[in-house]
């Protein structure tokens, strides 16, 4: 990167709402592919922590998404972040989190939308289901005007309305708010999409989803003024990119614990290098910035599927168990006997592992599903995971080790949890802390080669993290190069 600070003109918008559940998955995808359908080359975003709506956006013809989440990076790293990515595209949208200023611990403003509108100077279009409500709905869309304090809220949207009510009420709406209407999407259960939990289900259980997805463009395009968007997404700031002072340097001095280790190698020496990384149904939430930290050291990404492959891609160096729904596919797991003792035997000889939630419980003796159903899996943790009929951790937190073996002394990396199931045997390496409660416990079971729990963590929030690793990675080769 230059030394000298760049400016990028990027049109771009956020979709955000006053709540959860209101539209802004749909929405956010209709408009997708309503671009997509005027050959523009957009790029979409999740603002936060969720793997799903990503996987709904990818699968709308092959847009590229991607997570944006000003808890996980501060300011000037996430804009450089957001600029790389738009390097090769033409628009951005983003997809809101919750309700526009809903950040940590419903309280602060970082992990908001709102919040990551602000870092990124993008215009918000803001989308209110007003299902059951009359002129109500003008106080509730003022309210978020009134406290919107940088002007961002450039566009309206309503959600869940009738043609022949929307043409009564847009009338009232125009007259005493001054931020354009630019629509409204009619109420429609077939375009809806059904939720796990608190989240949406995958896209591959929608059934007829392309179907769904250009109904949703068809309609957008019929009722909303795609146009006025394209005209407020392009009225926006330029965007720096800010030369960062190199990490290297900080970094170099966190490795002097690593006395009998090599040091790391640059990109070029680490082309021979290749991790697996599980990938399929079962195991599919992964941040794509992840991926890219080890491919920005030279790491050969190497995919593989534990449901249908029968053992481990040869020739690895580094193993990478993500998270997903491995309770809905427990049964096919079991039996796919030979892919969990090509993994046992790999990590028994040293290879350098990575395990995180649903890959944390595939490491497991068993999984006791929500039916009572116990499946047999790996058995590499001594220990059971089982479902508990409530969510057992939920939001952001920062992992700190006990003695340093990833991470330097006293660094913390940022992570995320979510999960309905728990286990008998979380570990004890680490310390997770909530941000704003700053509540405390242990989890996490670390040794030299491995790093196994519940937390997604993000790697561009301390980026020695995968450094260390691949420093794992090099000595398991060295060692099964001699042998």
């Amino acid at each position: 990167m230059s030394d000298k600070n760049s400016a990028y003109k990027i049109p771009r918008v956020l979709i955000g709402a006053p709540k959860s559940g209101s539209g802004k998955t749909l929405i956010t995808c209709a408009l997708l592919l309503a671009l997509k359908k005027r050959n523009i080359d957009v790029m979409s975003f999740k603002c936060g922590p969720d793997y799903i709506d990503p996987m709904f956006h990818r699968s709308i013809q092959g847009i590229p998404a991607e997570n944006l989440d000003t808890f996980f990076l501060e300011e000037k790293k996430l804009n450089n972040v957001f600029v790389d990515c738009m390097s090769e595209h033409k628009m951005a949208v983003m997809e809101g989190v919750m309700g526009l200023y809903d950040g940590l611990g419903g309280v602060r403003k970082e992990g908001s939308s709102y919040h990551l509108a602000q870092v990124t100077k993008t215009p918000v279009i803001l989308v209110v289901d007003v299902h059951g409500m009359g002129k109500s709905m003008i106080p509730l869309i003022k309210g978020f005007i009134d406290y919107d304090n940088d002007n961002l809220i450039r566009g309206i949207i309503l959600n869940r309305i009738s043609s022949y009510y929307y043409d009564i009420v847009s009338r009232e709406i125009k007259k005493e708010i001054k931020v354009p209407l630019l629509g409204y999407f009619p109420t429609d259960k077939n375009l809806s999409f059904e939720s796990r939990h608190l989240g949406l289900i995958m896209p591959e259980e929608v059934k007829d989803i392309n179907d769904k997805l250009n109904a949703a463009a068809m309609q957008l395009e019929k009722t909303v003024n795609i146009d006025k968007l394209l005209e407020i997404a392009s009225q926006t700031e330029d965007l720096e990119q800010i030369a960062l002072q190199s990490e290297s340097k900080t970094q170099n001095t966190k490795l002097n614990y690593f006395a009998d280790s090599a040091k790391i190698s640059n990109s070029k020496n680490n082309e021979t290098l290749t991790i697996a990384v599980a990938r399929d149904e079962a195991f599919c939430f992964y941040y794509e910035a992840n991926i890219r930290e080890f491919e920005k050291k030279g790491i050969k990404i190497k995919y593989f599927s534990p449901l249908r492959d029968k053992e481990i891609p040869k020739d690895v160096d580094g193993l990478l168990l993500g998270g997903g729904y491995p309770e809905l596919y427990a049964k096919e797991l079991s039996e796919n006997i030979s892919m969990m003792k090509s993994i046992k035997l790999y990590i028994e000889n040293g290879m350098p592992s990575l395990a995180e939630c649903g890959g944390f419980m595939y490491l497991h003796d068993s999984i006791i599903c929500e039916d009572g159903h116990e499946y047999k899996m790996m058995g590499v943790i001594n220990g059971k995971v089982s479902f508990r009929a409530k969510l057992v951790r939920f939001g952001y937190i920062e992992l700190e080790e006990k003695k340093p073996t990833f991470l330097g002394n006293k660094t913390k990396i940022k992570a995320h949890e979510f999960h309905y199931f728990d286990s008998d045997n979380n570990g004890e390496s680490c310390i997770a802390i909530k941000p704003v409660s700053e509540k405390k416990w242990q989890c996490i079971l670390e040794g030299d080669n491995y790093f196994w729990g519940f937390p997604h963590l993000y790697y561009p929030s301390a980026p020695e993290f995968v450094e260390h690793f691949v420093e794992r990675m090099i000595l398991y080769k060295k060692q099964a190069d001699r042998n």
